[in-house]
């Protein structure tokens, strides 16, 4: 991979980080959007890049971060979870209360894609 593919790619799953969070916030705040790809870990778009990259031999999953990242991930649904069951039952506050527990979560996942792609870039 170039450096400009490296840095999409990475940018592609910042973005989809980010898109991640935005969702949580539309379900804590009342919308009926479809919570499947916010509960799951595993159909969230976040989850389908990490899935293809960071697992069984993919591009990124030489690094060690790429497991740390894999298990923040899981993690960071885990607690979107708990905050929408909160929400769902009526300790709105609670959950809203919450977020920065996930935020703190996010922002270390950040960080680790940061880490990665400065190494994936030392490599190219």
């Amino acid at each position: 991979m170039t450096k400009e593919e490296l840095k999409q790619d990475f940018d592609s799953a910042r973005i989809k980080h980010v898109h991640f969070k935005g969702k949580l916030r539309t379900l804590l705040f009342g919308s009926g959007s479809a919570e499947g790809p916010t509960r799951d870990p595993e159909q969230c778009s976040l989850g389908i890049w990490i899935a293809n990259r960071l697992r069984n031999g993919g591009v990124y999953a030489h690094l060690p971060e790429a497991r740390e990242f894999d298990h923040a991930h899981r993690l960071i649904h885990q607690v979107a979870n708990r905050l929408m069951d909160t929400y769902k039952a009526g300790q709105r506050e609670e959950a809203l209360a919450g977020f920065p527990q996930l935020q703190t979560i996010a922002d270390k996942m950040m960080s680790q894609l940061q880490t990665m792609e400065a190494k994936m870039r030392t490599e190219a």
